[in-house]
């Protein structure tokens, strides 16, 4: 059996054949050095993926499928490589989850009403182009997801991923290409640029060719997108609260709360940013969090330091972001063993590390009176993002209550934020959670417009 250190050197003899260095600097298979020719190669594809039946479509989904789930530990460890952010393993299992749950053209459904005047239809049509923006945080695992999305409603997408991570999306651009030629389709089915830039972002956003452009990111880009005057989808910021009440299975929803904040070093947007724990568990659970879930309790001292060293005046250290517990405490000089995977302190609501959203493994446990202090204290915590949240609860009335006040997108119920994604919950994949816009999980059915076709007094044959 392979050890750990064959598997590396196996995997960087195949970076190093396929020049993975230059990904981000080569043209050709939908990789452009201009925004114009970008949008235009991706029209031209377009014109031909939409004459394409949905088989023929399925079939280059297979196909992007199939090279995703070849290409799962490379581009994980490119993506750690390039960004610094981020677990190998856990981007492994996020990349078989893309190919495995994101939705197809099965997610493309007719709707049909028939009765004595006639037949009437409502079909989901192709948008054309749609321009999409990416983040650092999920580079290739958005850009993949939102491909199959795409493609599946009969579009084609011109990516402006994130500077911070363009070898690893333009490499997967690239592999999605490959997959519609080898599958029969057109190439340029994604496009994206050599050098994406604010710029280029701004043409894409204005170009008479996009009719629709979906933002994965922070609230700055999806604000940009909603000022375009286009038609916007918009995945922006959240801050989860897990809110833990006095008759949840306290042992478990420790474990499910960290195994959750600890997913790729909390760099999921829906992941645990922090606890509201009712008072009379709170001790209970930090205990089973400190004693069993690996998790390092933070001094006064230390929590100043780490705020000093994870936050700046302009907001996040981005050196910081996606980074694992025991490199931040090693940041601060606190040296732990491996084994330490979460770093826990309890604080006040107003905690600078517990009311910004970080990024990091750091989970900030804040103390209520009881449920109804719980929820009022989660529900400010989250923002109004209307993204993510979490409770861990056997009553009924209590997971009701919170859900009704927290009002967003996701809410996961006695389990880790990752079972929102179809890991270890029912349900589909998604990495662009559209919360500002009102879509949610976004998916195939997303990316399309509905058209309505009415024959008058026909084809009823009841």
């Amino acid at each position: 059996m392979l050890n750990e250190q064959a598997v590396q050197d196996i995997v960087k003899e195949v970076v190093a054949k396929l020049n993975l260095t230059d990904a981000g600097t080569e043209t050709g298979m939908g990789i452009f050095t201009d925004m114009n020719e970008a949008i235009a190669a991706a029209k031209k594809a377009q014109a031909v993926l939409k004459r394409m039946s949905m088989d023929q479509r399925e079939k280059i989904i297979s196909s992007i499928r199939k090279k995703t789930l070849e290409n799962a530990e490379t581009l994980a460890r490119m993506g750690v490589d390039e960004t610094g952010m981020g677990n190998v393993g856990h981007k492994i299992l996020k990349h078989r989850l893309v190919a495995e749950k994101t939705p197809g053209t099965e997610d493309i459904t007719t709707t049909a009403w028939s009765g004595d005047r006639g037949l009437t239809l409502v079909e989901m049509g192709p948008f054309g182009v749609i321009g999409a923006i990416t983040p650092c945080t999920n580079p290739s695992e958005t850009i993949i997801c939102n491909s199959i999305g795409m493609i599946a409603g009969g579009n084609t997408v011109v990516f402006n991923p994130h500077p911070a991570a363009i070898k690893t999306s333009n490499y997967a651009v690239r592999m999605i290409n490959q997959a519609s030629v080898e599958a029969g389709g057109p190439e340029n089915v994604a496009c994206s640029l050599v050098k994406p830039t604010l710029e280029t972002s701004a043409i894409m956003m204005k170009h008479k060719d996009i009719p629709l452009i979906a933002a994965t990111g922070g609230p700055g880009v999806v604000t940009a997108v909603l000022s375009s005057g286009k038609r916007g989808i918009g995945a922006g910021a959240g801050n989860p609260p897990a809110l833990v009440d006095e008759t949840a299975d306290i042992r478990k929803a420790a474990e499910d709360i960290v195994n959750g904040c600890t997913f790729d070093n909390n760099l999921p947007c829906i992941a645990e940013k922090e606890v509201v724990a009712v008072d009379s568990i709170v001790d209970e659970l930090m205990n089973y969090m400190i004693t069993e879930q690996g998790c390092y309790l933070a001094s006064k001292e230390e929590q100043d330091k780490l705020v000093a060293t994870v936050l700046t005046p302009k907001g996040l250290n981005r050196k910081c972001v996606g980074r694992s517990a025991k490199v931040l405490l090693g940041m601060i000089g606190v040296e732990v063993p491996d084994s330490i995977r979460c770093i826990i302190f309890e604080g006040e609501k107003e905690h600078p590390l517990i009311s910004t959203e970080l990024m990091m493994p750091i989970l900030g446990i804040v103390r209520a009176k009881d449920f109804d202090d719980a929820v009022e204290k989660a529900v400010w915590l989250e923002h109004g993002n209307r993204h993510s949240a979490h409770i861990h609860s056997k009553n009924v009335d209590n997971i009701t209550k919170y859900a009704k006040a927290i009002d967003t997108a996701i809410l996961v119920k006695n389990g880790p934020s990752y079972a929102a994604l179809g890991f270890g919950g029912e349900g589909f994949c998604t990495f662009t959670i559209a919360s500002r816009t009102g879509e949610g999980l976004t998916s195939a059915s997303t990316f399309t417009k509905r058209r309505r076709c009415v024959m008058s007094d026909s084809l009823c044959i009841r």
